[in-house]
């Protein structure tokens, strides 16, 4: 196991996952911002450098004091050859089944080598698997051949305008983190929050603010470069709110070079109806998570 350490490695290693794309997404995007001044102070675990197979990105044992805070107990796992990573990947250096956690990756090929370390060490995992979006602008920077051989738009649409005398459009504050952890799907917890309150202080966000100055709608991205987190209060809802704010919000961070994407479950309608309207295209990956609880 190498621990990659230096501004001028994890470039390299930045510049070879780019060729794996679009499997190594979320690998991808965490190493990004590891080289935009890693804000989620995480670490690179690699099986051999330079010729490396399985990439792993996870916090610096130091920031995993909880042992119950998957959200902060999260690993990014990308592997040339899912089959034969399992030695690696089993090696309590680089995973602490141990704790809650979470493995995150847009390879499900995964699966199998994660379920069989589980069962080794004793540990409860729930495997959730949704679609990945990006807009075409940044396909075509990531990935030129997708939209060459799918005949894809090169430019996304846009959102349909809103009432902006009623909506004031801007940025999240922390103090936002308890309603946007309550409709959060994976939210709802102490721990959650905390980790969303991370998120608002380190990321671009932007929101949607009511006439009394209260949020109604809100974007958030997480440590991976991944649009995590949006939602509307209920009583908001069907106006196009959330729409408009990942439009505005993916555009902002394409604008700063970002490798900008967001899952959603083949069960959310709406949501793959606002991708079709916007005119983002589904990557040809799976958006996958593990929840690894010891039994």
């Amino acid at each position: 196991m190498f621990h990659l350490q230096g501004s001028q490695v994890l470039q390299m290693l930045e510049k070879s996952l780019r060729k794996s794309l679009p499997e190594s997404l979320k690998v991808y995007g965490t190493i990004f911002h590891m080289n935009q001044g890693n804000p989620f102070k995480l670490k690179a675990l690699v099986d051999k450098w330079p010729d490396f197979t399985t990439v792993v990105t996870c916090p610096q044992e130091e920031e995993m004091a909880d042992d119950f805070d998957h959200y902060t107990n999260t690993y990014q796992i990308y592997s040339k050859n899912p089959q034969n990573c399992q030695e690696f990947l089993g090696a309590s250096s680089v995973i602490n089944w141990k704790q809650h956690l979470q493995i995150q990756s847009t390879q499900s090929s995964l699966n199998e080598v994660i379920q069989n370390l589980a069962a080794a060490n004793l540990v409860k995992v729930n495997q959730q698997q949704g679609i990945v979006y990006t807009m075409p602008e940044r396909a075509r920077k990531l990935l030129p051949s997708l939209l060459e051989a799918k005949n894809l738009p090169l430019e996304s649409g846009r959102a349909k305008t809103i009432n902006q005398e009623m909506f004031k459009l801007s940025s999240l504050d922390v103090t936002h983190a308890a309603l946007v952890n309550k409709f959060w799907y994976f939210g709802g917890n102490e721990r959650s929050q905390r980790f969303i309150e991370r998120c608002i202080q380190t990321f671009p966000t932007f929101c949607l603010l009511g006439p009394e100055g209260t949020l109604v709608s809100w974007s958030l991205m997480d440590q991976t470069g991944e649009i995590r987190m949006g939602g509307t209060v209920p009583e908001h809802r069907a106006r196009g709110l959330v729409s408009y704010l990942m439009d505005i919000h993916i555009r902002a961070l394409d604008k700063l070079d970002y490798p900008t994407y967001y899952h959603t479950f083949t069960s959310n309608k709406p949501i793959q109806k606002m991708s079709h309207s916007l005119g983002h295209i589904c990557m040809p990956c799976d958006w996958n998570q593990w929840h690894c609880v010891p039994l």
